[in-house]
Parts: C-alpha cells; sequence; structure tokens
C-alpha cells in the first residue's frame, strides 16, 4: 500500500472531517466502483441464505421434516416455525452484536460474520429434525444479522456522497441476481433427489460456497477510512486515503477536484445513549417504526409466493416455476436504481414504492391467471426491491459514523423482530382468510410504512454523512 501522501494530505492536517471531504470528492472510477462491487458479492452469498427458505419449504414438507400448518402458535414443526428461528437469529445479530462493527472494523466483522453463517448452514443442511433444522437455522440467522449491519455501514462509508444511491443500487443488484439463482436451483432440485439425497439439501449446500470467495474478497478491501479516523487512528485512514486517491487520479487522468470544507466531529465514544440525543432520537423511532411494518410487505411476499400461489389454485411444481420467473425480476429494480437512485430523493423513492406494492398486492389476490399472477408478482418484486436499496442507504445516512453500526443494527433488528412473528400472523392469515386477507393485511402496513417515512423522514440525496448527521 502507499505511503506517500497526495498534494492536499501534504498541505492540510489530518483529520477526521477531512478523511471524509477527501473521500467524497473522489470521481467514481473503476477503483471506487471494485470496492462497492466486492462488497456486494458478500451480500449476494447473504442474500441466497437468507431468501431460500421460502423456496426449500416445500422440499422439507415432502421430506416429512416440516409440515405445512402449525401446531400451536410456536410450534416447531410448521413452514412458519422454519422461517421464523431465522428471523429470531436476525433480530439478535442486528440488535446484539451491530455494535462489532463499531468497535473492530467493518472488514473484520465482515469477514467472521460470513464464515459464521456459511458455517451454520453447513451444519443444518444435514439435520433430520424440525428442533435440529431450527436451532441451525437460528445460528445462521445471528450470523447474516451482523452481516447486513456490517455491509450497509461500509458501502455508505466508502462511497462517495454523490454515488451513495447508486453504490446501494449495485449492492442490491448484485445480490439480488441470489434470488432467481436460488428459485431455479429449487425448482431444479427440491422436487428431486440427485444421488440420493434430498434436493433441499443441495440448495443449502451449494450457497455454502461463499466461504470460499471471503478471504480473496478480503484482501482486496481496506478497512473505512472514516472508521479509522473517528476511532483516532489518523495515520492508517491516510494511508487508506492516499492509496486510494492515488488509484483514482490515474484513472480520473486529471488532477482529483478539491475537497469540499470539512464538518469535524470529535464525539468518538459511540455509546448507545448517543443514538437518543437530538436529531437521531426522533429518526431512530421513526427508522424502528418502519423497520417493524416493511417487513410485513417484503417477506410478506418474498417467503410465501411458492405458498400464495399454490392457495390461488397453481399445482407445487408450477408454482415453483413461476417463482423463478418472478425471481428473475429481483435485480431488475436495484438496476433500475443504478440510473435513478441518486436523482431522486431516497424518501420519496420509498413513500412511492410502498404504494405500488400496495396496487400490486391487492390485484394479485384477486386473480387466478397465471400470466396475471405472474406480472403482479413482478410488480411486487420490483417495487419492493427499488423500496429495498432506498431504505439500507437511507438509514445508514441518518446517524454519525461513532454510531452507525449501532444505531442500524438497533433500528434494523425491529424488522426481524417483526419478521418473527409476521410469519405465524400470515400462516393464520392465509389460512382463514386466503391471499386477499393476506394482502389486505399487507397494504395496511405499508400505509404505515407510508406515513412514517413521509411525515418524519429527513432529505439526505447529495449530502456528505457528515452535514446529515448534524
Amino acid at each position: 500500500m502507499a505511503t506517500s501522501q497526495t498534494p492536499y494530505a501534504q498541505a492540510h492536517p489530518v483529520t477526521a472531517g477531512g478523511i471524509s471531504a477527501r473521500l467524497d470528492r473522489l470521481p467514481a472510477t473503476r477503483s471506487v466502483w471494485m470496492l462497492i462491487v466486492l462488497l456486494s458479492l458478500g451480500f449476494f452469498f447473504e442474500l441466497y441464505d437468507l431468501l431460500y427458505s421460502g423456496y426449500v419449504a416445500p422440499g422439507l414438507v415432502r421430506s416429512g421434516i416440516l409440515t405445512p400448518t402449525t401446531s400451536g402458535f410456536f410450534g416447531m414443526t410448521g413452514v412458519a416455525s422454519f422461517i421464523a428461528s431465522l428471523f429470531a437469529g436476525l433480530f439478535i445479530g442486528t440488535i446484539a452484536c451491530g455494535f462489532l462493527a463499531d468497535r473492530f472494523g467493518r472488514r473484520a466483522i465482515f469477514t467472521w460474520s460470513l464464515l459464521w453463517y456459511t458455517g451454520a448452514n453447513l451444519i443444518m443442511a444435514f439435520q433430520d429434525t424440525a428442533t435440529g433444522l431450527n436451532v441451525w437455522r437460528f445460528a445462521a440467522g445471528v450470523g447474516i444479522g451482523v452481516e447486513l449491519v456490517t455491509i450497509g455501514t461500509y458501502i455508505s462509508e466508502l462511497a462517495p456522497k454523490h454515488i451513495r444511491g447508486r453504490a446501494f443500487a449495485c449492492e442490491q443488484a448484485v445480490g439480488f441476481m441470489a434470488v432467481p439463482v436460488v428459485a431455479f436451483l429449487a425448482y431444479w432440485l427440491v422436487p428431486r433427489a440427485p444421488f440420493g439425497i434430498d434436493g433441499w439439501r443441495w440448495v443449502v449446500v451449494i450457497g455454502a460456497h461463499g466461504a470460499l470467495f471471503v478471504w480473496w474478497i478480503r484482501r482486496t478491501l481496506p478497512e473505512s477510512p472514516r472508521w479509522l479516523a473517528q476511532k483516532g487512528r489518523l495515520a492508517e485512514a491516510d494511508r487508506v486515503m492516499c492509496a486510494l486517491e492515488e488509484k483514482v487520479a490515474r484513472e480520473y487522468g486529471k488532477p482529483l477536484p478539491p475537497p469540499e470544507p470539512a464538518v469535524d466531529t470529535t464525539d468518538a465514544r459511540g455509546a448507545f445513549a448517543d443514538m437518543w440525543k437530538p436529531p437521531y432520537g426522533g429518526r431512530a423511532t421513526m427508522m424502528i417504526i418502519f423497520n417493524v411494518f416493511q417487513t410485513v410487505g417484503f417477506y410478506g411476499f418474498a417467503n410465501w409466493v411458492p405458498t400464495l400461489l399454490v392457495k390461488q389454485g397453481i399445482t407445487v411444481t408450477s408454482s415453483l416455476m413461476y417463482s423463478g420467473i418472478i425471481a428473475i425480476a429481483a435485480p431488475i429494480g436495484p438496476i433500475i436504481g443504478l440510473a435513478i437512485a441518486d436523482r431522486i430523493e431516497r424518501k420519496t423513492a420509498i413513500v412511492a414504492m410502498a404504494a405500488l406494492n400496495i396496487v400490486c398486492g391487492l390485484l394479485f389476490s384477486q386473480s387466478g391467471n397465471a400470466a396475471f399472477l405472474i406480472a403482479m408478482g413482478v410488480g411486487l418484486t420490483l417495487s419492493s426491491n427499488i423500496m429495498s436499496y432506498s431504505y439500507h442507504a437511507y438509514q445508514t445516512e441518518l446517524f454519525p459514523t461513532s454510531i452507525r453500526a449501532r444505531a442500524v443494527g438497533f433500528v434494523y433488528s425491529w424488522s426481524r423482530f417483526s419478521a418473527i412473528f409476521t410469519s405465524f400472523i400470515i400462516a393464520g392469515v392465509l389460512k382463514g382468510f386466503g391471499t386477499t386477507g393476506v394482502f389486505v393485511f399487507i397494504a395496511s402496513a405499508m400505509l404505515i410504512v407510508m406515513a412514517a417515512i413521509g411525515i418524519m423522514g429527513p432529505k439526505t440525496r447529495d449530502l456528505a454523512l457528515e452535514k446529515i448527521s448534524h
């Protein structure tokens, strides 16, 4: 790594605010985008593990390990308990372990949490009881929860402000490529037993290949210079910035633009209590409300789409095929975001996509026509995933570097907590009121999402992180 200072660094003292200003003025060259893509690859493996639950559920029922319905509200043998186990782990990983990235660094926690959930999933793939399945799905969820918080924080701190929206769109576009991959693997493998091994086990084991890439990714990624500077490790932060500036300047082909005046932050404590000081307390409350209810729409459809299609009169095999077709749309929303993410205010995009989710969901519930169901499923997927990259960027922008991972982990954990109960509620609503009842439930949750962000949310587009958080 280069150690010589850039002309700007030689002429100015190194400060935390100066490091952030130097990073925010970087042009979006190949080296900048490469960092974002590498983190996005980590998100691909994470989403594969996060979203395969609904696609392997028919295979788990077929193998006799799980039952389609739950015996008792918290019964351990139903599909809902399998989904809830994951979200229980995600809740613990985000609410209790989000501080790890603030304490030990973005790079280290990115690596170890990926290895953790990969190992847990490998063990889970060889379980033969509902209890064993749920225990190891819970363990995997803890690691995935930590990773979710860390990747979002990492990207927000490495991306210059003028591409921050597109950086999150890139992360989601690469990550959501995992959805059609897992959907089609489930379509091919779940109804079969290659070499005498249940197809659902193959789907789980194939996802574990992410661990093979983790050390290669780690070697290329630098630690967040913002985090280093906030921790008082200014010399290290400067070395990281000098190396990055040198690469970007070569690719840019002309002198780098001068940084804007620095906004320095002096509080390096990063205590939990800091999250509730103005203006952060109101923002935390807003994001808790948002996360409790957005989960109903996002996972209410994503984790239940094969089951919802069966309820609409589609066969199990056809439902998996239709689910695969719908899943192709998963990365398209974020790909659209690569063109529009930094042109539209984040809160506006969230509110608009929640409204589209309501419309497509209610129309989905009223049809039995296969083509129309697929079209509305695609609309639901697009709206959910555009909202997803928008709010992942948004919630990382609302808090300062000293508490960013901790605060994002805390507010995001409420979506995981909500999802534990959402699985059981949707199972009950589906049984009693059919798909119409499910989407009326989802629509009500999306109305609350629209109100929370629309009324309480500040604007963040094209602002330095330090300006947003003060």
